[in-house]
């Protein structure tokens, strides 16, 4: 299953080409993944992914030039590839319906006392199950 949020795009995210600059994307993506992981009202401190995450690499695809409007952009992320340690979120970003930007981060759960990563507990992965999905070919 896929969860979808509306990221509102900002006037500076514009840059000298008139059109949103490629890293505002990792923006949105970031915002999703605070909606899914952090923002939602069902979870508690064993539920979600609130304990730590961090970011170990990204990969974009610009699909077509995304030009500033005040109607938010629709980002579409879920979960795949859910392993001891780490897991892969994946993005579509829609400008106006259409696919403009596709993306996927992998993510590391992290002990922040112990500055070390850490585990995907049970309850973790448990919860990743509901947003398992694959990313579309193409």
């Amino acid at each position: 299953m896929r969860f979808s949020v509306q990221v509102p795009m900002r006037w500076a995210d514009m840059d000298a080409y008139q059109h949103i600059n490629n890293v505002a994307f990792l923006g949105y993506f970031e915002s999703a993944r605070v909606a899914l992981f952090f923002d939602q009202p069902t979870h508690d401190a064993e539920t979600g992914m609130r304990r730590g995450l961090v970011v170990h690499s990204h990969e974009v695809q610009y699909r077509r030039p995304v030009v500033y409007d005040a109607e938010p952009l629709t980002v579409q992320i879920w979960v795949s590839n859910v392993r001891a340690a780490a897991l892969t979120c994946h993005y579509e970003l829609f400008d106006h319906g259409v696919l403009a930007v596709t993306g996927s981060t992998v993510l590391v759960p992290f002990d922040f006392a112990l500055q070390r990563p850490r585990r995907i507990t049970p309850e973790e992965k448990v919860w990743l199950q509901q947003w398992l999905d694959e990313p579309a070919q193409g």
